[in-house]
């Protein structure tokens, strides 16, 4: 059954009643005192600086023709990207994810893009039903490895996923890293965020992270690709398509603050967003306030550290919560100095889609103000002409990619290997799924 026109009428009518109490120039201005108030720097309760400007703190925009038409900030640029098929679960007890990872180059590069570093995480009840193993296939191109996640009570699909994107990634990132000869674009973070955020979900997951072997190898191999980096003097840079950070609300929320955001995406998209307030009158007669948006300009903030949510985890002052300002809270040896790999980012607002971009890069490439300036009109050129991400990042996205026919066939094909069925629920049958 679905919605009768009355029905649709009377959920606008509802939601028309709460537009009514929700006045968005307030909200603008607060986001503007916010701006000008709280940033330089932000403290949480305790006194901690949790974000702060690395350069002027300023909210600037560029004409959309203008930038698409700049020359090439790099001669060269690559991308790296990693997808799955997503946790499964079979009846024997095991779940497991596969990831891909694949570089890209910019111009294209045929042999490089046919490199690939498949990573297979499993889960068991049983560690010795799990033999993990390390070969070369598709005639030594690409790297593929069985590894046996550790052992949890609960939150086994966010361990295989997260420990198989994560290695996978960061394993073809060092690999292939001599490859790259002015920059390197990750989609997402430049750390595992997502890994790194089990600091923050729950005691076992947090356990798991300080505790076993293969959360911090992850880690590891994330601040050597930084070292490599800075080493070589080729920038690493990290493209967030849908970025989910609340470190700046969270933290306004805690010093008292009433922030109507969800999260830091929507404060600077209200920052960032260019046009005017109208009001208009619907076809009941009602009159609303919209606000009618500029689209021919690219906005974005300046640079800032960052020391809030998970980026504390790499942050100079290393994390308070294990009871050690040790930033190599994780057993990691590193060859800079601690805050060199603090996370620097800036936010980039497209109007066209009215979507907003984060990019990531360590403290130690964006101190350098000639390489911040490189890095930021390397991005707006790009997501100028592209209408979004670089062109690099889109070609890697598009070989790292595990297409749904592939993923099916792969998790029946991995079903049929261990004489077993993959686990179902009634979803797999309402939304179209085969039932076996």
């Amino acid at each position: 059954m679905t919605l009768d026109r009355v029905h649709f009428r009377g959920i606008a009518r509802h939601a028309r009643r709460i537009s009514r109490g929700i006045d968005e120039r307030e909200h603008q201005r607060f986001a503007e005192t916010v701006w000008k108030e709280f940033l330089d720097p932000l403290r949480d309760d305790d006194g901690r600086a949790v974000l702060r400007p690395l350069d002027d703190q300023e909210l600037r925009e560029i004409d959309l023709e203008v930038a698409a038409l700049r020359d090439p900030v790099f001669e060269t640029a690559h991308g790296l990207d990693s997808g799955t098929i997503n946790p499964t679960s079979y009846k024997n007890g095991l779940v497991l994810d596969v990831a891909q990872a694949a570089m890209a180059a910019e111009p294209s590069d045929l042999d490089l893009h046919r490199q690939r570093s498949l990573i297979t995480t499993v889960h068991s009840g049983d560690l010795a039903s799990v033999e993990e193993i390390e070969e070369r296939l598709d005639e030594g191109n690409t790297h593929s490895q069985l590894l046996r996640a550790p052992q949890v009570p609960r939150f086994e699909e966010s361990v295989v996923h997260e420990l198989s994107l994560y290695l996978a990634e960061s394993q073809h990132a060092l690999a292939h890293f001599d490859a790259v000869e002015d920059l390197l674009v990750l989609d997402g973070p430049i750390y595992p965020k997502g890994m790194l955020n089990w600091a923050d979900r729950a005691p076992e997951l947090r356990d798991l992270l300080y505790d076993e072997p293969e959360p911090r190898d992850v880690i590891e191999n994330y601040v050597h690709l930084v070292e490599r980096a800075v080493d070589r003097e080729v920038p690493v840079i990290g493209f967030v398509k849908n970025p989910a950070t609340k470190a700046i609300t969270r933290t306004l929320r805690e010093r008292g603050e009433q922030a109507p955001w969800v999260g830091d995406t929507a404060l600077f998209t209200r920052l960032l967003e260019r046009g005017e307030f109208v009001e208009t009158v619907d076809e009941h007669g009602e009159t609303h306030r919209e606000r009618r948006r500029d689209t021919d300009a690219l906005t974005y903030t300046s640079w800032f550290r960052s020391r809030g949510g998970a980026d504390r985890l790499l942050a100079g002052n290393g994390d308070p919560g294990t009871g050690t300002t040790d930033p190599g809270a994780f057993g990691i040896d590193r060859e800079l100095d601690p805050e060199a790999y603090e996370v620097t980012f800036f936010a980039l607002y497209d109007p066209r889609d009215d979507l907003l971009y984060r990019i990531e890069a360590p403290l130690a490439l964006t101190e350098d103000e000639d390489c911040r300036s490189a890095l930021t009109d390397f991005v707006l050129r790009e997501v100028a002409a592209e209408r979004g991400p670089p062109t690099a990042v889109a070609k890697a996205d598009s070989l790292a990619r595990i297409g749904q026919r592939s993923t099916n066939d792969l998790r029946d094909a991995l079903a049929e290997a261990f004489g077993t069925d993959r686990m179902r629920d009634y979803d797999d049958r309402r939304w179209g799924g085969e039932v076996g």
